[in-house]
């Protein structure tokens, strides 16, 4: 009798502390979706900041291009706000936001900005984060591109290795540490990998000889 009872206890112990494991979980969950939704309402304002910023610099010197630019301007937001709620969407998604992005900057810069994307096309349905390869390209652009007089090339390669998805980008300038420690870019899409994937995800930034600056970006399969 004394064995069954134990037993007994024993059991509904251990179903206690399941039940307390599974409503800790949820809480974790939920408080990591929480936390990824503030930083995503961080993020969207500084992004569209930016942007008009550049569309300002256009009004007075180029008024075609700067129609253009809102045109730009007014896509970027109405895929931004379709993307708000999700955690992740689909590469072909976010490189369609970059591109838009890069010919908005290509106006304002003109022969100052050149690019190069090349995309291994098999990957378009791989999830990533919103606004993580645009957060890439602006933090180039604006510590790169816009501090060199004769500008430079922005350059971002898309390929598979293993089981990740690694973006890899080069553009001109010094590597100092406020570009990763200060603005909000760059941390906010490292506050974002680290929530989203633990450990499994990366991003590093490295001086390369001739005053260029390398982003590589790996994001996993899934979280």
């Amino acid at each position: 009798m004394a064995i069954w009872i134990l037993a007994f206890h024993l059991y509904h112990y251990a179903m206690m502390q399941i039940r307390i494991a599974k409503e800790n979980a949820r809480l974790q969950l939920a408080a990591k979706e929480a936390q990824l939704n503030n930083l995503s309402a961080q993020l969207n304002p500084h992004f569209f900041f930016n942007s008009l910023n550049s569309i300002k610099a256009l009004v007075a010197s180029d008024p075609e291009g700067a129609r253009r630019a809102i045109d730009l301007l007014s896509e970027l937001l109405r895929n931004s706000l379709y993307q708000q709620n999700n955690m992740l969407i689909p590469f072909n998604e976010e490189m369609a936001l970059v591109n838009d992005y890069l010919e908005l900057e290509k106006i304002r810069f003109e022969e100052r900005l050149c690019y190069q994307i090349d995309v291994d096309k098999e990957q378009e349905n791989w999830p990533v984060p919103p606004l993580s390869i645009q957060s890439l390209v602006e933090n180039a652009i604006k510590h790169g591109i816009a501090k060199s007089i004769n500008g430079g090339l922005v350059k971002i390669e898309v390929k598979e290795m293993e089981s990740f998805l690694r973006i890899t980008m080069q553009n001109p300038g010094v590597l100092k540490d406020e570009e990763v420690a200060g603005g909000i870019g760059l941390p906010n899409l490292q506050s974002r990998l680290r929530l989203q994937y633990g450990d499994k995800a990366s991003l590093t930034l490295t001086q390369l000889p001739g005053e260029i600056v390398s982003t590589v970006l790996n994001i996993p399969a899934a979280p």
